[in-house]
């Protein structure tokens, strides 16, 4: 919301500053980025890609994640903290974040770091996500003859 709010300011002051084309352009310019911002940051969605986790935001989906099933060594239910905060970056505690708002979080401990996604529903999940790192580990058990 903080960018949807920028972005109408800065696409109010290019409608004061309209004489000046230079600030106008610079200031709708930057109103127009801030608005596809907020619009690639507005919602965090968690879901089954088939062989892998997908973690984007939208409704534009500029950024996304895939994260193979096969690499997903341990997954548990925690909290981020205020200093891990919101969005996506390096957490200080090592790997990454992907948070919109809120705490919750699962921290999916991968074959090469970490990651930390934001959830309304942790135990949910992290249910999930335990049942479909057992069936591929069963899947790669089995061989590629089964």
């Amino acid at each position: 919301m903080l960018l949807y709010a920028l972005a109408a300011v800065f696409l109010t002051t290019s409608w004061i500053a309209g004489n000046v084309t230079a600030l106008s352009v610079t200031f709708s310019v930057t109103g127009v980025l801030m608005l596809l911002l907020g619009a690639s940051i507005h919602h965090l969605t968690v879901v089954d890609g088939g062989s892998h986790l997908v973690v984007r935001f939208g409704p534009l989906p500029l950024f996304r994640r895939r994260v193979p099933y096969d690499d997903v060594r341990e997954v548990e239910w925690r909290r981020t903290t205020l200093l891990d905060g919101w969005g996506i970056h390096l957490s200080l505690r090592g790997g990454w974040v992907w948070n919109i708002w809120g705490f919750d979080c699962v921290v999916l401990r991968l074959k090469r770091g970490t990651l930390r996604v934001g959830t309304d529903d942790p135990d949910g999940l992290v249910a999930f996500l335990e049942e479909r790192i057992a069936d591929s580990s069963m899947a790669g058990a089995a061989g590629p003859n089964a």
